[in-house]
């Protein structure tokens, strides 16, 4: 049950603050030492971040949909960064375990995972399973009490830093789809399971992405998630679906950062003797910004109840996360063109948003994918309604 609202507006306000007086202060630091400092990780934990998803059983907030994506959208005025710190936590890692553990396995990992004592990732993208998730070719044997673990995976944000990875591998050798392919609990520090040093990436500086190599990395047999082999893309899409709304959420609160900073700068900034923010050209980027921004979020906030509701709306899931990211990397572009060569240097954070929002387009499915799920969602309704 999501938080009554009194009490959530209190948690929002402290977020709010929270973002205002630690995160944005900090985002230099972060991007010069590519890092989230250990006392902000100290803070999220105290916020209850890594736990907004998780139910107050296993020792998280619990909070329902619509206001996962409110927190988000209020945390993600800062740098993104902060919020990929524990993203993998609250999406990919927790929900799979959440919707498909066994009972013993979600005592062990989820108050662990809610309270931040550990960090989660989601080990399932690989040189030829991406887009294609159901083509995962890391193999994972079974042997006496257990299985053996052979792959590689890259891409894996928070790997460097994660506790516990749920590993999507292939159980059944003799399949070629998704139905072959099982979920797993594996431990840092696991003997076979090599990280190797994070990517250097285009953006989202202090967020890392890492390599894994399993080389015979033995898994106990109690470690399959829900004991039962095959279940792995449902575990899967259990956490992509939620971290797509995230992602959606995540876009909006970076556009509303940039309007800010591209409406600040205009309104100092003077040329021919007045602001810039009286020219119409600046006006017209501007108006197209906040229009733009306030239809991703009326339609992410409307999902999000319908998902309250009990509905499960893949199509316009697929809508939210599809028109949020391409609307944030305009909205981006129109702030770079607003400040020009101030927008371009490293000096300014608009910048910095400019490189880090790029990513949206790509991760928890490329904007061409999610094209493709929701003309494919919207034949199915269409031949629903036909019968």
């Amino acid at each position: 049950m999501p938080l009554p609202s009194d009490e959530f507006e209190r948690f929002l306000a402290g977020i709010r603050a929270f973002t205002r007086d630690r995160l944005i202060p900090a985002e230099r630091q972060v991007e010069a030492e590519d890092r989230v400092p250990e006392d902000i990780v100290a803070g999220m934990r105290q916020h209850g971040l890594f736990g907004l998803t998780i139910p107050p059983e296993y020792g998280g907030l619990g909070l329902g949909m619509e206001q996962q994506v409110r927190a988000t959208i209020e945390f993600t005025q800062a740098s993104s960064v902060f919020r990929a710190r524990f993203s993998t936590t609250l999406g990919l890692g927790s929900q799979a375990i959440l919707h498909n553990a066994t009972e013993a396995q979600k005592r062990r990992t989820l108050p662990r995972l809610a309270s931040g004592e550990w960090t989660a990732a989601f080990a399932l993208t690989e040189p030829e399973a991406g887009s294609d998730a159901g083509n995962v070719q890391t193999a994972a044997r079974r042997d006496g009490a257990g299985y053996v673990l052979n792959g590689r995976k890259r891409y894996i944000t928070n790997a460097p830093e994660a506790d516990l990875f749920v590993v999507m591998a292939r159980t059944d050798p003799r399949s070629t789809d998704h139905r072959g392919v099982s979920a797993f609990l594996l431990e840092a520090g696991a003997p076979g399971l090599t990280i190797r040093p994070p990517d250097r990436k285009l953006g989202q500086h202090g967020s890392h992405i890492s390599e894994m190599i399993f080389e015979d990395c033995r898994v106990p047999a109690e470690n399959l998630i829900g004991d039962t082999e095959g279940i792995g893309f449902k575990c899967a899409m259990d956490g992509i679906n939620v971290a797509r709304m995230h992602v959606a959420a995540t876009c909006v609160g970076q556009a509303m950062r940039l309007i800010d900073e591209a409406l600040t700068y205009a309104l100092e900034r003077r040329q021919f003797g007045k602001p810039i923010a009286e020219f119409q050209a600046i006006q017209i980027m501007l108006a197209d910004s906040r229009a733009e921004m306030l239809a991703a979020r009326a339609m992410t906030l409307e999902t999000a109840r319908r998902i309250d509701l009990g509905e499960r709306p893949l199509g316009d899931m697929s809508c939210c996360k599809y028109f949020a990211s391409e609307m944030a990397c305009r909205v981006a572009d129109r702030a770079v063109q607003i400040l020009g060569g101030a927008g371009y240097v490293t000096a300014h954070a608009v910048e910095r948003l400019y490189r880090d929002v790029r990513l949206f387009r790509i991760f928890e499915g490329t904007s061409q994918i999610h094209q493709l799920i929701i003309a494919r969602e919207m034949m199915k309704q269409a031949g629903a309604g036909a019968r």
